[in-house]
């Protein structure tokens, strides 16, 4: 399965774009929002309980998760939030997948649909790429000396885990979706810190992109990640290897 992992080949930009500070705020916000309309407690609502961790991980303030889980829940007043998904393809026939969060359908659509337009792109109907992709539970381990391959792999198989990936600089465990959060909690509890985990989109075929069209389409991906309702984009670009980011 090592032609579906590429984690920091689809990751990187995204967690790039994500660091800038108040626009990662107002994403996890819409996040919370939209998985506490499944109950308020984060006990008995892991989705809510896994956008939490989240937001404490980027310094998010308790104050702010708190008061955006008492819009949700009803007790103060707040945009309604609803998730969408669009579908599309890139430069040089890249399969993309973009979700967002939103409280304006037709704004979302035709922003979306203006970037995939002006960046080589044409948005497609529903179902148009995602037999493409798998959905699959994707947790990141860095590799460091005290982390032993044998021990995570051990942990993570023997917990569920469909497969377990050596890259360069970390370790990636796949799981299906429902397996996510007992395997999630074994590597947690045999002392394993867990750089990145979530339930995710990943390629089952790749598409190959020399230098140029990596970076044409590396833009479109930019694009997308700047616009303020678009929380997610996947996709199953293999970048030219000489290819870096600025």
């Amino acid at each position: 399965m090592s032609g579906h992992s590429k984690w920091h080949n689809i990751q990187a930009k995204k967690n790039k774009m994500d660091a800038k500070r108040g626009k990662i705020f107002t994403k996890i916000g819409k996040e919370l929002m939209m998985a506490a309309k499944d109950g308020a407690n984060p006990d008995t609502n892991s989705k809510l309980r896994d956008v939490i961790t989240k937001a404490k991980a980027a310094n998010m303030p308790m104050d702010n998760i708190n008061r955006v889980i008492k819009k949700a829940a009803g007790e103060t007043g707040g945009a309604d939030f609803e998730e969408m998904v669009y579908e599309g393809y890139g430069p040089n026939g890249v399969a993309v997948i973009v979700e967002a969060y939103t409280d304006n359908k037709n704004r979302t659509a035709g922003n979306v649909r203006h970037i995939f337009d002006k960046f080589g792109g044409n948005l497609g109907t529903t179902g148009s790429v995602t037999f493409m992709f798998n959905k699959k539970g994707q947790l990141v381990v860095e590799k460091t000396e005290d982390v032993s391959e044998e021990e995570l792999m051990m942990v993570a198989l023997d917990s569920g885990a469909e497969d377990f990936l050596s890259e360069d600089t970390v370790f990636e465990i796949i799981t299906e979706p429902e397996t996510f959060e007992t395997v999630k909690a074994a590597i947690n509890d045999a002392g394993f810190e867990i750089l990145e985990g979530s339930v995710t989109m990943l390629p089952n075929v790749t598409t190959s992109l020399d230098l140029e069209m990596s970076e044409k389409f590396q833009k479109l991906v930019d694009k997308l990640l700047e616009d303020d309702d678009v929380d997610n984009v996947y996709h199953n670009a293999d970048f030219d290897e000489n290819f870096e980011e600025n």
